[in-house]
């Protein structure tokens, strides 16, 4: 997720509305920018994207140098994260899990092609309709690198369902899809020393936090962890 930016003064244009399995979902236009609206709340806007490469770029410089890694990139969002991974040849496998149908058009046909063409065209691209928390409990793939972008952080989630994600538990299953020494990337808006402790609790090692300067407020910042082994 990112924060938005200031907006023009212009009123915002809806392009598309859906209501699906979690409720309401919306991408408008708001001057230049595209924003995507769930519920009546806001998610997510095509104003910088610079949290989400980082997102994708300190999971990779975690994995220090391992070849062809594969990355689950949880959330696609306006697709900042998935075209930062297909921007770099050394990711191998590239999975994105999007719940929202909705999202997933709007890449495939719709305005956000403009960002993630490219990367949709990728031979290395998977994208998976799921709900993630549902996904990571039942897949039996398994990853290198871990990148989840689906709340506003650990302790703003967009729904009451990916609470237990950020819980144990939750982390145990994350643990479950990363391979030995496999990075865990997770998006916040901002910093939690309480979730830096969770994830030691639950196992993780080398826990730290990125921060990425904000253009107002406290910065937005990458949580990181690595399985053992």
């Amino acid at each position: 997720m990112t924060t938005s930016a200031s907006a023009p003064d212009s009123r915002p244009v809806v392009l598309d509305r859906r209501d699906g399995p979690y409720g309401e979902v919306v991408l408008r236009r708001h001057g230049g920018l595209l924003q995507i609206i769930a519920n009546g709340c806001f998610l997510m806007d095509t104003s910088d994207g610079r949290s989400e490469r980082v997102l994708v770029d300190a999971a990779f410089r975690a994995l220090d140098g391992r070849g062809e890694p594969a990355v689950l990139i949880g959330g696609l969002g306006v697709g900042f994260s998935l075209a930062r991974a297909a921007q770099e040849p050394r990711w191998g496998r590239i999975t994105v899990v999007e719940r929202e149908t909705a999202v997933v058009d709007w890449h495939r046909d719709g305005p956000l092609s403009a960002i993630s063409a490219r990367a949709f065209a990728d031979p290395r691209t998977v994208i998976v309709e799921s709900d993630l928390v549902t996904y990571v409990n039942e897949t039996s793939d398994t990853f290198d690198a871990l990148c989840l972008d689906i709340d506003n952080g650990p302790g703003w989630t967009v729904d009451e369902g990916n609470e237990g994600l950020y819980s144990p538990a939750g982390l145990a299953d994350c643990a479950r899809v990363l391979r030995p020494g496999g990075v865990l990337a997770v998006w916040s808006a901002q910093p939690s020393a309480e979730f830096e402790g969770t994830l030691w609790n639950a196992g993780f090692q080398r826990v730290r936090t990125e921060e990425i300067p904000v253009a107002r407020g406290v910065p937005d910042v990458v949580h990181l962890a690595v399985r053992p082994g």
